[in-house]
């Protein structure tokens, strides 16, 4: 029988509904009977106290909110009477110690990955395609174009092949046989394209800003080697790019193909150039096979969009979990998305290994939060409509469990945007909640693949780097099977522990990594890049 309230941590006073609740209700909960004063959604919050104007509201062991008017104990918690409220944090207080999970069944493991020349494995094997400035983005789609149809034929979908049949339905033709399509010239590679607004009209910062990004989606293991256009006068010269590749990687050893168009003359000249070198270049990198790996030269980011109020009790505690596990066989881990951290500051200074990454963290979050205000808005102001419909209705709150992805082990390193990140272990890594400019980030930092879970679904993908997307409950992975590539529903109904989900997950993630599974985002062809003009964007 399934639960119908859950504490997430016994120093809550608040609890989560995992069904819904009707007003007069009567629940045995914790040797006690709680009566249910309004009607509840599953996913929101009810009561377990009285509540007087200005009594703090716990979850997750760590202030989420304050009472901004009288609340009666097995009432529903609301926007209307709960107002944001994070606790303040001004420095490391103790170092809190990592109980190692036990990881003996997974050392031997190993997926099938793209070695590279530097000790990175990739989990794809991409030739990329991108510009320097959005003057090149219009060439840029001309290559996509003649590229795929060459070398990656298009498979015609269902809506294609729909419409074939009206038309033909319409003219007199006879059937819906797709036209025939020859196979891939290159089977152990893709050509993907990226297109961007930056590069130039802006502050010099963000030009630096994108070659830094667009440095690390060179260096990415999941990277063969790339095609770089350039207009010649924008703000972000080949220069600036060169010297933010090398400055992550001296040693870059990749193929990189870059061209001026100002220099060159004309577009036919220098996309006749393009195609000849690129295509050379790719039958080479088509060569390279997958051989094992150890799951230690696996990079994860941890993101979370379109969270719901079961996002921080079954699917982000599943990452947390599987998490530690790789870290404790040398792998890497990146939680980001630091609006989404406001309120867990405290336990997160406290994991740093190092003193200074903990003081780089608090600097960052008061940079990021000053910029945020001076804007004329907030953190508080960061839960979307579709948040507070589905129970996390504080940026503490939502970020209380956002902040699950991260499980338990220490802190290794606190990265800023478009630093490269090659140190193994658990790292924090400062971006916007924005999930593509989070998505993003992330896999210009090194994650060759991103766990990425919600609670309301989105389509979210990315060029080069698979996005594994988790559903916190199974009415999703239904409702929308076609993005969702795995379900942790099973926690909620209490068919399932987090532990054994977690070690499903990994199972499963090994052999996404290996190419034996595709994602959903890949399969929709969601190739999402948006860079981060450190701005605000929350």
């Amino acid at each position: 029988m399934q639960k119908k309230l859950i504490k997430v941590d016994p120093s809550d006073n608040v609890a989560v509904a995992l069904v819904n609740l009707t007003a007069g209700e009567k629940i045995q909960f914790e040797g006690e009977e709680v009566l249910v004063l309004s009607d509840t959604k599953m996913k929101h919050k009810i009561a377990m106290k009285d509540f007087e104007v200005g009594d703090k509201i716990y979850m997750y062991g760590v202030i989420v909110g304050k009472a901004s008017q009288k609340i009666a104990k097995g009432d529903v918690i609301a926007t209307t009477n709960v107002k944001h409220e994070s606790a303040k944090v001004t420095g490391k207080t103790e170092t809190i110690g990592w109980e190692v999970p036990n990881v003996d069944k997974w050392k031997d493991k190993t997926f099938m990955g793209y070695q590279r020349e530097d000790g990175q494995v990739g989990t794809e094997n991409v030739w990329l395609f991108f510009p320097l400035v959005f003057c090149e983005n219009r060439n840029i789609e001309i290559l996509k174009d003649i590229f795929e149809k060459e070398l990656m034929k298009p498979k015609e979908n269902d809506y294609q092949l729909l419409l074939r049949s009206l038309v033909k339905s319409e003219t007199g033709g006879h059937g819906n046989e797709a036209a025939s399509n020859d196979a891939d010239l290159f089977n152990n590679i893709e050509v993907k394209f990226i297109t961007h607004q930056g590069g130039c009209g802006g502050i010099r910062q963000d030009a630096h800003s994108l070659a830094k990004l667009l440095a690390g989606y060179v260096n990415n293991p999941n990277v063969a080697g790339a095609t770089v256009l350039s207009l010649g006068c924008q703000n972000l010269q080949i220069s600036i790019f060169q010297e933010a590749l090398n400055a992550i990687n001296p040693n870059n050893k990749k193929p990189v193909l870059i061209y001026d168009q100002q220099s060159i003359g004309t577009i036919e000249a220098m996309l006749n150039s393009v195609v000849k070198d690129s295509f050379e270049a790719i039958k080479k990198a088509n060569q390279i096979k997958r051989t094992p790996a150890p799951l230690s030269k696996l990079r994860i980011g941890l993101e979370c969009g379109g969270s719901d109020g079961f996002s921080g009790i079954s699917a982000n505690p599943t990452l947390g979990v599987l998490s530690d596990k790789l870290v404790a066989l040398g792998g890497t881990t990146i939680l980001s998305e630091f609006p989404e951290l406001c309120g867990v500051e405290q336990e997160l200074v406290n994991r740093c290994v190092d003193d200074k990454d903990g003081q780089r963290f608090l600097d960052l979050m008061k940079w990021y939060e000053k910029t945020v205000v001076d804007a004329g808005s907030g953190f508080d102001m960061n839960p979307s409509p579709g948040n507070i419909k589905d129970g996390l209705i504080t940026d503490a709150m939502k970020s209380a469990g956002a902040a699950k992805k991260g499980g338990t082990s220490p802190i290794a390193g606190v990265y800023d945007y478009g630093e490269y990140i090659n140190e193994p272990g658990f790292t924090l890594l400062c971006t916007p909640g924005n999930d593509v400019e989070c998505t993003t980030a992330m896999v210009g930092s090194g994650a060759n693949m991103v766990l990425f879970t919600t609670g309301l679904g989105t389509p979210t993908g990315n060029p080069i780097a698979p996005v594994v997307k988790v559903s916190s409950n199974t009415q999703l992975a239904q409702k929308m099977s076609d993005i969702i590539d795995f379900n942790t529903g099973g926690i909620i109904t209490g068919d399932k522990s987090i532990e054994e989900t977690a070690d499903e997950m990994l199972e499963f993630i090994i052999k996404v990594a290996s190419g034996e599974v595709k994602t959903k985002a890949a399969v929709l062809n969601q190739n999402d890049f948006i860079p981060w003009k450190r701005g605000v964007s929350l």
